[in-house]
């Protein structure tokens, strides 16, 4: 059983330790790991099913520099916060990724919350905590409802429309999905376990069709979806572009991401950008990702 490195996260996030919960410490901490630790999903496409325990997935961050997509990041990071003594609960989720799709099952997201912390901004000492949504927080948001602004995104934290017991996160218009829900009820990682192998694997899953990759910072964030880079906020005004040689692909995802990709082999880069390539070749060709994907696994073209 894997033990959370403390002193390890917090050199990898950059952040010194507070050694008492602050909303001070709370905030740095969350930037740093948006900053740091990008969403993505390369285990997701080389084929490989990675633990969704809290301790395993921080233990990757530290000593491998790779995170994961929502159900890790938050995992790992909630870990880390009740390791540090935050009052840390854990809740599932679920992210609308278009308006005219219908809502996801609960558990395909991990949502994170801090309580009894307050500050001048935050009387109530609540706070939703989120290092897995993305181009979403860049800091953690006071859980009342309002509106908030962080760089060129604006938020809108409300009760669900759909859960009785729960919230909802607008997300902005500008952004990669549309809002997410999360109950108000205590949650534990065994409640996520199915839901990661389903995401992980099955291939239907928007995480197995399209690769991702994005990183946050105080004036937008990063987008990497298939071999489309993209910005969004400060630095965006060349827009999207391809990228289409290998090289400059895994470049991408060690200077702009910062994604640790120090213990793949040579066959696994190749094996990565081969399943990429053809994933994007499907986008640009206007097939569904399924149609392809699909069988592509069955019979080996991809793994």
């Amino acid at each position: 059983m894997f033990e959370v490195d403390v002193a390890g996260y917090l050199a990898r996030l950059g952040v010194l330790d507070e050694h008492h919960p602050s909303p001070h410490g709370l905030r740095a901490l969350h930037r740093a790991h948006v900053e740091r630790v990008a969403y993505q999903t390369v285990d997701i496409h080389l084929g490989r099913l990675t633990s969704v325990d809290p301790r395993a997935s921080a233990d990757r961050i530290v000593r491998l520099g790779r995170g994961g997509y929502c159900l890790v990041l938050n995992g790992a990071f909630g870990a880390l916060l009740d390791a540090l003594g935050y009052r840390m609960r854990r809740h599932r989720g679920a992210v609308l990724i278009r308006r005219d799709r219908p809502a996801p099952a609960l558990g395909n997201h991990h949502a994170l919350t801090v309580h009894d912390l307050p500050s001048e901004d935050n009387p109530s000492g609540q706070w939703l905590v989120d290092v897995g949504l993305g181009d979403a927080l860049h800091e953690p948001l006071p859980l009342v409802a309002g509106e908030y602004r962080q760089g060129p995104f604006t938020y809108d934290l409300r009760p669900s429309p759909t859960l009785s017991d729960g919230w909802r996160l607008g997300h902005d218009p500008a952004g990669a999905f549309v809002a997410m829900d999360f109950l108000s009820e205590p949650a534990v990682p065994a409640d996520f376990a199915a839901r990661h192998i389903e995401l992980s694997s099955a291939p239907n899953s928007r995480f197995v069709q399209v690769f991702s990759a994005h990183r946050r910072d105080a004036t937008g964030a990063d987008a990497l979806r298939g071999c489309v880079l993209s910005r969004i906020g400060t630095g965006a005004d060349a827009g999207p572009r391809e990228l289409a040689r290998r090289e400059e692909w895994f470049e991408a995802l060690g200077d702009i991401f910062g994604i640790g990709l120090g213990d793949l082999t040579d066959a696994d880069r190749e094996r990565l950008w081969r399943r990429v390539r053809t994933a994007h070749g499907v986008w640009r060709q206007g097939r569904s990702p399924e149609d392809v994907i699909k069988p592509a696994i069955r019979t080996g073209l991809i793994a």
